[in-house]
């Protein structure tokens, strides 16, 4: 049997940005910042972000903290979509208008294209690594693939990750090792973060 290692995933959401399509917000360029100096003393060797520029500008910053010797590059996988789509009957009963009033806007194309992302970041991102050496890699994304990876290394139903969330540059950790358990070490950790800098990206009923 070939050798395999444990693989330490980091996934962050991006920095608060002003809308979908702009980059990052002064705050969120500090959230970024500040994330990059939390993680600047652990072994990350590769960091991947999505294509959209509000990631892509989290990854910068957050780069320039790791120093110049650590590759970040931008990936469809990172990217940001609806991973699964489920039917009325996946769904409990009680919360099933309310979670498909959510997806209502997403068409069958994005459908079917976010599934195959899904299927594709699953397979590069998680589970042991080859070799025999453990890998910390970083994922800069948005709350609908961090929710996802989440639900996937739970082993929780597809429909799951619709009730997870993630703030913006908080840090999630989950950990992939041969023969063990696939598990989450950190969940939305905003400890790098001043208290007027987190929970932003969700919304105020949802904030602790």
């Amino acid at each position: 049997m070939a050798d395999t290692a444990t693989r330490y995933l980091y996934l962050a959401r991006h920095g608060e940005a002003a809308t979908e399509d702009s980059g990052l917000t002064a705050a969120g360029r500090r959230q970024a910042v500040l994330l990059g100096r939390r993680l600047a003393d652990r072994p990350i060797t590769a960091v991947h972000h999505g294509p959209l520029p509000r990631a892509a500008q989290t990854a910068r910053l957050i780069g320039e903290q790791l120093g110049g010797g650590v590759a970040v590059s931008a990936c469809a996988e990172a990217g940001d979509y609806v991973p699964h789509l489920p039917p009325r009957g996946e769904l409990p009963e009680d919360s099933a208008e309310f979670l498909l009033r959510f997806l209502a806007d997403t068409t069958a194309e994005e459908a079917a294209d976010g599934q195959d992302l899904a299927r594709r970041a699953v397979a590069r991102f998680t589970g042991p690594v080859a070799g025999t050496e453990e890998r910390h890699e970083l994922v800069v994304t948005h709350a609908f693939l961090v929710a996802w990876l989440i639900r996937h290394t739970l082993d929780a139903p597809t429909w799951r990750w619709l009730s997870v969330n993630a703030a913006n540059a908080a840090l999630t950790v989950l950990r992939f090792a041969p023969g063990r358990p696939a598990s989450v070490l950190l969940l939305n950790d905003q400890g790098h973060l001043p208290e007027e800098l987190r929970w932003t990206g969700f919304p105020p009923e949802l904030r602790i």
